[in-house]
């Protein structure tokens, strides 16, 4: 296959919905699925809002954001978005057993000569190729949170996964403006996450030693180490559960109890203070009434 022309972004999460943006504003006729109608209005709100803000900003051009917008659809309908989809992106819950049953699905729905992308951000794409009669088709391709700001893409090759199926992905991440960096070899957790893991294991054990507050290594990684933004400060951008599962995930792996989601983590998803999207996670991002 020489060309992709149809995409299929499976999930109009956080990730889904930015990368399917990416994608119609490359010029790919796309499609954003989610089994819940709510969250694909949803979506659809923050999309028209946030490149509204685009257009204002001279980032892009009004006739650029309703070509995107000419191109880019919303549907619950997996079977029939995927019957016509030359790729596909899939962008679900980090659990690899809904990932599996998702990949199961497509790769009975799409064509043939459809490429299955996983935006897993940890999980190696062979566990998920598995399920499917075309290895050779799989691989991770993971966006940064946020999709739309964020310009870096970690594609990652299986020992399955064609050369012609990577170049393919490289040029699709091209094609969205962002920069694809090719993986041949497979690792749980890939690049940035190791390393971003290894910075909020360490920052996590700071903190529940007593050692520091995690407001204070915040400051300190942003000061000191000059980071945009500190661990805790990101694991609430990101989603606390997001996190969360991919501890779970990783400690399921490997056996060593070093993986399991460390306390303070478990105890936020039990509270349902999972960061920025709930309102509150480490700090509160609830609205502070002024009185007049």
């Amino acid at each position: 296959m020489s060309q992709i022309e149809r995409i299929l972004v499976v999930g109009a999460g956080q990730m889904g919905h930015q990368i399917g943006m990416l994608s119609a504003l490359g010029g790919y006729t796309t499609t954003i699925q989610d089994v819940n109608e709510a969250a694909l209005q949803k979506a659809q709100g923050i999309l028209e809002g946030l490149m509204t803000k685009w257009v204002a900003k001279g980032r892009i051009t009004e006739d650029q954001k309703q070509a995107a917008f000419a191109k880019l659809q919303f549907s619950t309908n997996l079977e029939e978005e995927a019957k016509k989809a030359d790729f596909v992106i899939e962008a679900v819950v980090e659990k690899l057993d809904v990932k599996k049953e998702v990949f199961r699905k497509l790769d009975e729905l799409a064509p043939a000569h459809a490429i299955l992308a996983s935006n897993s951000s940890t999980i190696v794409n062979s566990a998920i190729a598995s399920v499917t009669s075309r290895p050779d088709k799989v691989c991770n391709m993971h966006f940064f949170f946020p999709p739309l700001v964020m310009d870096c893409v970690e594609v990652v090759m299986s020992e399955e996964t064609s050369e012609e199926t990577a170049q393919l992905t490289m040029e699709v991440c091209k094609r969205m403006n962002r920069t694809g960096v090719l993986l041949k070899k497979e690792i749980s957790g890939f690049i940035a996450n190791r390393i971003l893991g290894a910075l909020q294991r360490e920052a996590v054990s700071l903190y529940e030693s007593g050692i520091a507050d995690y407001k204070d290594i915040d400051i300190i990684c942003r000061k000191a180490l000059n980071h945009p933004i500190g661990p805790f400060e990101l694991m609430d951008l990101s989603g606390i559960d997001v996190g969360y599962y991919v501890m779970q995930q990783r400690f399921a792996e490997t056996g060593d109890p070093a993986d399991q989601p460390p306390a303070c983590i478990e105890e936020k998803v039990k509270q349902g203070h999972l960061g920025r999207k709930t309102g509150k996670g480490f700090y509160d991002y609830q609205p502070v009434e002024v009185k007049s």
